[in-house]
């Protein structure tokens, strides 16, 4: 009898022991925004108690070191359960291309993803029949912040389009406003870039671009490029030399009027800076985009190979959900890519983001990886380097459209 009870004992341990699963997250989340990863590692928990959770976070770099140890992991056949990556061709352009990846449209029909995350978003994580990524929240990156109080000191609104933009640039100059356009180091110019560009071309001109239907040597994106140029005549000379949260910095203490840059701006102003929305800090859509919402996303996607690969597309599952990505964006500053969301979790920013989210023509980011290969986006910064440098246009556009042949954009 005892002889029984003690097999019956091993067997139950052996048992629990296969049960207890394990799940390996590499994610570049740390600081600021690890509080809303562990929202999510905390939820997974719950569900699934008996699995062990390594949450691998890289930190540093905006992604930057995260990718290039990924990069060692995934050439040497060791993949992480499920890694994060910008949505788009950040994923599609590297690892999907090199067939590294699982296709999620299984995944996507069973979870009835299709009918809750935007059509544009779908089409923006598609590629080649296949879907490839979970995008767990949205990004918007095209706003321009400033101080409401300032604009009516000053006798100013905030310009609809670049045209009223520069006029707008013209009348704060003349008002003794040294810098009326804040700026930072080179990526918040691409990121500017983006934005003159995009209310230049409009939504569909932008997308041409990157399908290859329109070369960066037109008219209409060397007249984009020109247009930068301008707006770069109204930037601060210390753009090099600053952050984005200094170059924020300058709209919440009254020296500028105006910063182009994304929605974790808000985030910023709220937590950090303590202001309170619409008084503090107001926004408008970027000029030229009103009714086009510029998207990012973090998403998360299945390694082929993954070691634990049941509870890797458990995990997808739960950040596809909607208890999911609303336990984790109020926290990161984000939206849900979802559209149904429940909004009395958000803030009066994000609440506006979200409507536009339904309603708006939805295109991605270039700088933030959904529309560009790597190969593109990581060369691009020196172009705009030497175009601010030398505002010649045309050289400028010449330079892209090499660098779009080399990377294979439109193809």
């Amino acid at each position: 009898m005892k002889k029984a009870l003690m097999i019956a004992a091993a067997l139950a341990i052996t048992t629990t022991a296969a049960a207890a699963g394990k799940l390996e997250i590499f994610s570049w989340w740390s600081g600021d925004e690890g509080p809303a990863l562990e929202a999510l590692v905390k939820l997974y928990k719950q569900k699934y108690p008996s699995v062990a959770v390594d949450n691998a976070t890289v930190s540093g770099g905006a992604g930057t070191n995260a990718k290039a140890v990924l990069k060692t992991r995934m050439l040497g056949g060791t993949p992480p359960d499920s890694f994060q990556a910008h949505a788009g061709q950040e994923l599609i352009g590297t690892w999907v291309v090199a067939n590294r990846m699982e296709d999620l449209s299984s995944l996507f029909k069973s979870e009835g993803w299709t009918k809750v995350f935007p059509k544009d978003v779908v089409e923006l994580i598609s590629s080649k029949g296949g879907i490839w990524s979970v995008p767990v929240n949205v990004h918007r990156s095209n706003v321009m912040w400033y101080n409401p109080a300032q604009l009516k000191k000053w006798g100013v609104s905030a310009p609809k389009n670049w045209t009223q933009f520069l006029t707008t640039c013209s009348a704060l100059k003349a008002k003794g406003v040294q810098a009326p356009l804040v700026v930072g180091e080179n990526w918040t110019q691409q990121h500017l870039w983006e934005n003159v560009m995009i209310g230049t071309l409009g939504a569909q001109g932008w997308n041409n671009l990157w399908s290859g239907k329109m070369k960066f040597t037109d008219p209409r994106v060397v007249n984009g490029f020109a247009t930068f140029g301008k707006v770069m005549d109204c930037a601060n000379k210390d753009a090099s030399g600053l952050s984005w949260q200094q170059a924020s910095d300058r709209i919440a203490d009254g020296t500028s009027a105006f910063n182009i840059m994304g929605d974790w701006a808000a985030g910023y102003f709220t937590t950090t800076k303590k202001l309170a929305p619409n008084t503090g800090f107001g926004w408008a859509a970027t000029p030229g985009t009103t009714g086009t919402f510029v998207m990012l996303a973090d998403s998360f996607g299945l390694p082929k190979g993954a070691k634990d690969r049941g509870e890797a597309l458990n995990w997808l599952k739960l950040l596809g959900s909607k208890q999911g990505q609303d336990a984790f964006n109020p926290l990161k500053g984000s939206i849900a890519a979802r559209t149904d969301s429940d909004l009395s979790k958000y803030n009066t920013y994000s609440r506006s983001a979200a409507r536009d989210w339904k309603s708006n023509k939805i295109v991605g980011s270039m700088v933030h990886g959904a529309v560009a290969p790597e190969s593109f986006t990581s060369a691009f910064g020196a172009v705009i380097d030497q175009f601010v440098a030398s505002r010649n246009a045309q050289g400028a556009a010449a330079a892209a459209q090499q660098l779009a042949d080399r990377a294979g954009v439109g193809n």
